[in-house]
């Protein structure tokens, strides 16, 4: 029999649906739906190899429920009230159709449009040095959560990581800093696959269902998409405007 409580416990550690989420119980739903999405995101059944998704699937199961049960007002007092959720006021749900139902899509205008404010603003440093910490220097998991992470993008952000080492932000990784050849070849081999599986045709309709990338392109797209959805919205600071307008660009905190 699937227990959700148990599970909570088994895959993150915690029966605490905020601590969970690694968020304060003061939350705002705004703030619970960016947290969500995030992790999310990186338990994805997509993201994993095949031999992987049944966990991926249960986790992934397991934060659907979560913030089921948080965005709904009543519910969530009742669980803040309690500390715990009955399973027998729950529902069968499709957590895939749950999840994109949520979380629009978005068009490849919108993307490029981020990309400019993106590339260079303190977000994206913010991104590095969390990749950087959360990956304990492993070149390949970090270009995998920075959003816009190409080949030629990797030089610029060693030379970010090296200030922030010498600053002393963050610990230093010999990993990081003397990646074998071997590992950096089979990461840019992994760029050229993922870019090889969209076809010129395939391109053309991207503008008309940006959701083509994710499906083609899964693993990279989605820290793309988190990224969006934490900065894109009503914020003057982070968001574009609706019409792809681009705000004005942020200074930047990067040590060149």
């Amino acid at each position: 029999m699937y227990n959700f409580k148990e599970n909570c416990k088994k895959y993150f550690g915690s029966y605490d649906f905020y601590e969970i989420l690694k968020i304060p119980k003061s939350s705002t739903q705004k703030e619970i739906k960016k947290a969500y999405h995030k992790l999310s995101l990186i338990v994805h059944p997509d993201r994993v190899d095949e031999n992987e998704k049944l966990v991926a699937n249960e986790k992934f199961k397991v934060l659907g429920k979560i913030h089921f049960i948080l965005q709904n007002e009543q519910r969530r007092k009742i669980y803040d009230s309690k500390g715990e959720f009955d399973e027998d006021e729950d529902v069968e749900c499709n957590w895939m159709d749950y999840w994109k139902n949520i979380f629009k899509k978005i068009s490849i205008t919108e993307i490029e449009n981020y990309e400019k404010e993106y590339i260079g603003s303190d977000t994206e440093y913010g991104d590095i040095k969390q990749a950087y910490e959360m990956s304990k220097g492993n070149m390949t998991k970090m270009m995998d959560f920075i959003p816009f992470g190409r080949p030629e993008s990797e030089p610029r952000i060693i030379e970010i990581v090296r200030g922030m080492v010498e600053r002393g932000e963050v610990k230093r990784y010999n990993e990081f800093f003397n990646e074998p050849a071997r590992k950096k070849r089979q990461r840019h081999q992994k760029y050229a696959r993922e870019e090889g599986e969209i076809t010129e045709d395939q391109m053309n309709d991207l503008e008309k269902n940006a959701n083509e990338i994710q499906e083609r392109c899964c693993d990279r797209f989605l820290n793309l998409v988190s990224s969006l959805e934490a900065n894109y919205g009503n914020s003057k600071r982070k968001s574009i405007t609706s019409n792809g307008d681009s705000p004005k660009k942020r200074s930047s905190r990067r040590n060149k």
